[in-house]
């Protein structure tokens, strides 16, 4: 089993698919490390060398991935807590932040035990 990044990578996987199991590395940039890297995109992690997981490595070295990307995003979302902006609000209520609506999403993270929605109209749910 390969390790970059102090991630394992799956042997049975594509390099392509295998190397998104990193945090911060997508499908996208999997596919621009490997062509840097001139590594085909349809081999497995077993039959990689250990040359070539190298030049992957040196690769992923100039992005920032794994903690550092994660103590980035969380230091961000800290920032915006302190200065008490919608967002940072937002957050700190454990709500949507990007303008979602709440009416009839994310209700569990409300609170809500998944209430079944009605029409509204308390006459509508008692016919006589």
């Amino acid at each position: 089993m390969a390790r970059i990044s102090g991630v394992n990578i799956p042997n049975e996987k594509r390099i392509e698919v295998a190397l998104t199991y990193i945090y911060g590395i997508g499908l996208t940039t999997s596919q621009k490390i490997l062509k840097k890297s001139g590594i085909k995109v349809d081999v497995r992690v077993k039959d990689v060398s250990e040359e070539d997981l190298n030049k992957i490595r040196k690769e992923i070295e100039s992005l920032r991935v794994e903690g550092e990307l994660r103590r980035d995003k969380a230091s961000n979302i800290k920032r915006l807590k302190e200065i008490k902006c919608y967002r940072g609000v937002r957050h700190t209520k454990g709500l949507p932040v990007r303008g979602q609506k709440t009416k009839t999403n994310s209700r569990t993270v409300r609170g809500n035990k998944r209430v079944t929605m009605g029409s509204g109209r308390a006459a509508a749910a008692q016919k006589t």
